[in-house]
């Protein structure tokens, strides 16, 4: 199921949404200030294109004084309509029954947008 999952989800989007993580982390990674929200965004475009079968988890320390501060900082840079956005297509995913597998992956991947800095994806 996982693969045909993932497959699925590449042919209708998934494609297209690790592409926009990929170049937005090349920008990003143009300056110094920019490399560890665009290793994040990267994070983000791995789980984007294969969602099925991984999962985000914190990491094993707990999380310190500079994942609180670049949280925060992603939250008000772009963030937040990173996450709306993958609520809003989650939301549109639960209108059919065929639909609500891809609507979970599409809310996972709104937790991760909000707060990645402390998270790892775990693929199975």
């Amino acid at each position: 199921m996982r693969i045909i999952g993932n497959l699925i989800w590449l042919i209708f989007g998934g494609v297209a949404i690790a592409v926009e993580y990929a170049i937005a982390s090349l920008l990003l990674m143009l300056t110094i200030v920019g490399i560890p929200f665009g290793l994040q965004t990267l994070k983000m475009g791995m789980l984007a294109l294969w969602p099925f079968g991984s999962e985000v988890v914190y990491k094993g320390s707990t999380p310190g004084c500079l994942h609180t501060i670049m949280n925060l900082i992603w939250f008000f840079i772009g963030g937040v309509w990173i996450c709306l956005s993958h609520v809003a297509m989650g939301v549109l995913f639960t209108i059919t029954i065929i639909g609500f597998p891809f609507a979970l992956q599409h809310f996972k991947q709104a937790g991760l947008a909000l707060t990645p800095f402390g998270r790892e994806v775990i693929t199975r």
